[in-house]
């Protein structure tokens, strides 16, 4: 996965607590991420305006991190309100997505309206897809409440049919095309989708304080999608993609995605390849099965946690005395804190594995299917977490086999993964994570 796309996190964690509110806007600002080469035809993908619908964000994370662009150019929002997404809610300060019309300066979400309009308006960006995860199944006749036009989940929503611009100005006929690309590839055909107009300048009050109406009014082609709550999550990020490739072949955007468009190979890729590295990479932790919580956690004396996620919705929050990890509006894990100065130290590690030699750097993972033995290092103790001689303070030169080490210390819910760390005197150098192989 390609980090260099992602920010690197410098969080202030002992300011951060759920209590505080506005210390948590402050923190949990949006990604922007630019992919391909920068021009005036430029796809801009918003996911996240609202907390609760996760396979939005979820979808728009995915091109961030697992989409390269050919040709073109696609600007990614993924977390456009991250708080609310952290939060499990729809928008904690009050719906983001009927904020585009009139704001106080007052209002907590007002510097985050003020930077994406200028996103929204920038010269470069041709056509805007906001992704959304709607009620029910929309359809033009009623059927039955989760069948009718008031539901919004499986449609392409525009707010009117043109406007005067000199690109992508149909948008009905543009809707139209997505629609029918994403019906030739139902996994239901419960599932089709249908082109919803809200006509939103005969009136609708509501709709004409969405971000789609303002980029309208800003002279800009923009579209919303929306997957049904009825469906289970990769099902949502299946039909988002679907429409966000159809949107990118009419604008001529060439891309190459990493991994098969199918609903089972995205739930695989969603809940496996996920990780997070901390410290420049001093410790990288896997996260698709990582125990609930894991005790003394190495943090730097100074309060500061530095990491690097797999993806931008990923982050950490304190929360009392444990550093929560998020995914998404996932809680994935605690990490109960064992505060301690941090050194710096960029020797290789020489390890044997099963009776073959090999020599790795600080934040590897590797994997033995019965034994290892790590070579002696002058000045640097080794402590095998699980592994238990009260006779050895320093585990390093002595061949430690899988039976040796006790289970509940993994930091896998399989018991395979175990933590090996290096302290040089009472300073904290580095881990390596070992794992066994069934």
């Amino acid at each position: 996965m390609n980090l260099g796309i992602l920010r690197l996190f410098r969080v202030l964690v002992l300011l951060l607590c759920f209590q505080s509110l506005h210390a948590q806007v402050q923190t949990f600002d949006f990604d922007f991420i630019k992919k391909g080469e920068l021009n005036d035809n430029t796809l801009l993908l918003i996911g996240g305006i609202q907390g609760d619908e996760p396979g939005a964000f979820m979808a728009a994370s995915l091109v961030a991190t697992h989409y390269d662009i050919k040709k073109g150019s696609v600007w990614v929002i993924p977390n456009l309100n991250f708080y609310s997404i952290i939060k499990r809610s729809r928008g904690p300060y009050g719906d983001m997505n009927r904020k585009f019309a009139n704001l106080a300066d007052s209002d907590p979400d007002y510097e985050t309206i003020q930077r994406i309009k200028k996103y929204l308006k920038a010269p470069e960006v041709k056509l805007i897809l906001n992704l959304h995860d709607g009620s029910g199944f929309y359809r033009k006749k009623h059927i039955n409440s989760k069948y009718s036009p008031r539901r919004w989940g499986q449609c392409s929503v525009i707010d009117q049919s043109n406007i005067n611009v000199q690109r992508y100005g149909n948008l009905e006929e543009i809707s139209s095309s997505v629609v029918s690309s994403i019906n030739e590839n139902l996994i239901d055909p419960e599932h089709k989708y249908g082109v919803k107009n809200t006509k939103t300048r005969l009136g609708d009050k509501e709709m004409e304080k969405t971000l789609t109406y303002f980029a309208i009014n800003n002279g800009k082609a923009a579209f919303a999608n929306e997957a049904s709550k009825e469906l289970p999550l990769h099902e949502r990020v299946y039909y988002h993609l679907q429409a966000i490739e159809a949107y990118m072949k009419i604008m001529g955007i060439e891309f190459e995605r990493k991994f098969d468009l199918s609903p089972s190979v995205i739930k695989q890729v969603m809940d496996h390849d996920i990780f997070i590295s901390f410290y420049d990479e001093k410790i990288k932790l896997p996260l698709s099965k990582v125990r609930n919580l894991l005790k003394y956690f190495p943090i730097n004396k100074d309060g500061v946690v530095e990491f690097t996620p797999s993806s931008p919705l990923m982050t950490i929050v304190k929360h009392g005395k444990e550093y929560i990890i998020h995914y998404g509006n996932r809680r994935l894990a605690k990490l109960h804190p064992d505060y301690i100065k941090f050194v710096e130290d960029n020797r290789d590690i020489n390890i044997t594995l099963d009776g073959q030699k090999d020599s790795i750097k600080f934040g590897d993972i590797v994997y033995a299917k019965e034994s290892f033995n790590i070579d002696p290092i002058s000045d640097l103790r080794v402590n095998v977490i699980g592994y238990t001689n009260k006779s050895i303070k320093n585990e390093s030169g002595i061949t430690i086999h899988k039976k040796d080490i006790l289970k509940r210390f993994s930091i896998d819910k399989n018991g395979d993964l175990f933590r090996v760390e290096f302290y040089k005197g009472e300073n904290f150098a580095g881990m390596i994570l070992l794992g066994f192989e069934k």
